[in-house]
């Protein structure tokens, strides 16, 4: 079996692995775990990138550190 056979098959049985564990986190189907995690992020908590606590937490740090002038 040449380098190139071997490389193709370990990409295939890889490809096939990952989407066995996606499909198992579909399907929830316990005691298969996912690649990917959930994300737990809401928009509007306090600490997430778009809410206006968090931005208002960032702005004050900014200005406490001397990023701007404020």
């Amino acid at each position: 079996m040449s380098k190139a056979a071997k490389i193709g098959f370990l990409m295939l049985f890889a490809m096939i692995a990952v989407g066995v564990l996606e499909i198992g986190n579909q399907l929830s189907i316990p005691g298969i775990p996912s690649v990917v995690s959930r994300a737990e992020a809401v928009v509007g908590r306090p600490l997430t990138p778009v809410s206006v606590a968090g931005v208002a937490r960032r702005t004050a740090r900014r200005c406490a550190a001397g990023v701007y002038n404020c």
